[in-house]
């Protein structure tokens, strides 16, 4: 039993330090990218970092293109949600990809989900490099 409780902290830590880690580089990347950013891209940023964290952690005997595509996926759904309450129900207008192909209600589109998959592909080629998701 103490085992399973020393494993679900160390899951816990590393997902907390993993959430900070996104929460600084999302905004980061985003401020390189357009020029600006906002406080609730820190959150999203966060939490998609997790979700690479715990795909490749869950299914590390698949390829990295296999991870980077389902990494692709879950940051495309994790914007749609986050765009929908920020966007839409906040009514914030952080981001309107209407104007972008293949958009969902502004929120998502086909081309950043291909952006996601090369960022996923990446944070998953170094993270095995550095061995950060072992």
């Amino acid at each position: 039993m103490k085992y399973v409780h020393n494993t679900i902290m160390n899951i816990y830590k590393q997902s907390y330090f993993i959430f900070i880690i996104g929460g600084i580089g999302y905004p980061l990347l985003e401020i390189l990218w357009r020029g600006y950013t906002h406080p609730s891209m820190a959150v999203v940023g966060g939490l998609c970092l997790v979700a690479i964290f715990f795909i490749n952690t869950a299914l590390s005997m698949y390829s990295k293109g296999v991870r980077a595509v389902l990494c692709a996926c879950a940051i495309t759904v994790i914007e749609l949600i986050s765009g929908v309450f920020i966007n839409i129900y906040l009514g914030l207008n952080v981001w309107d990809y209407s104007i972008l192909p293949l958009n969902f209600i502004g929120q998502i589109c086909l081309p950043y989900t291909f952006l996601w998959y090369g960022l996923s592909y990446a944070i998953i080629y170094a993270a095995e490099k550095l061995k950060v998701f072992s």
